[in-house]
């Protein structure tokens, strides 16, 4: 008798804790998933003014003499034909020649030097040598990552040296909705000269500029 009260209270254990392991199993799960906040991924090299410019990479667009103040003594800015062409980009390059009628001895170009961009006007005889002027502009103090369509680029120490009446110079490069404009201003002398270009209308670009014929 004992043996059999024994087998049936051994028998109701198991059961017991069949059970108890089965509701455990079927518990539901309250644990809770933390998710990880991943800092943002930094911007790409490449975003900015700089990438904005790269867009019309190939494309050159003619322009107009928005302001010369006080008029330019330069002969062949009266009444001659204004095209820039984005001629050749490369990843923290870009060169933008600047046409002024059959004068093709002006590029602008416009360089990534860290978090900020480098502009230098080089300007060529037409056999493609240096002129005795060249080379000269700044640095910008506007971030490249700037989300803004301006650049400034005041005159650096390098080309104050060379050229010191334009140590007040600040450059400026800027997008509109469909233009971008090139400015030159020396407030102390009261001197404005500002280009605009059509960015909407791509015209066919000129020959190379002089220099860089076999670039």
């Amino acid at each position: 008798m004992s043996n059999s009260i024994s087998a049936r209270t051994l028998g109701v254990s198991l059961l017991a804790l069949s059970l108890l392991g089965a509701s455990a199993c079927a518990a539901p799960n309250t644990s809770v998933t933390v998710k990880v906040q991943r800092p943002a991924k930094e911007a790409p090299k490449g975003d900015g003014f700089l990438e904005h410019l790269r867009r019309y990479c190939g494309q050159a667009f003619e322009g107009e003499l928005v302001k010369d103040e006080p008029a330019s003594s330069a002969a062949d800015w009266g009444g001659n034909r204004l095209v820039m062409h984005v001629q050749h980009c490369s990843p923290d390059e870009i060169r933008v020649p600047f046409h002024v009628g059959t004068n093709r001895s002006r590029t602008w170009i416009v360089r990534r030097d860290g978090h900020r961009l480098e502009l230098r006007h080089d300007h060529r005889h037409e056999d493609g040598s240096p002129d005795a002027i060249t080379l000269y502009g700044g640095f910008s103090i506007d971030e490249d990552s700037d989300p803004t369509n301006v650049r400034r680029f005041p005159a650096d120490a390098d080309t104050v040296a060379m050229m010191p009446k334009v140590a007040t110079n600040v450059w400026t490069m800027s997008f509109g909705d469909e233009t971008f404009v090139y400015q030159l201003q020396r407030k102390e002398e009261g001197r404005i000269f500002r280009a605009s270009f059509d960015l909407s209308k791509p015209v066919t670009p000129p020959p190379l500029p002089w220099g860089y014929e076999k670039d």
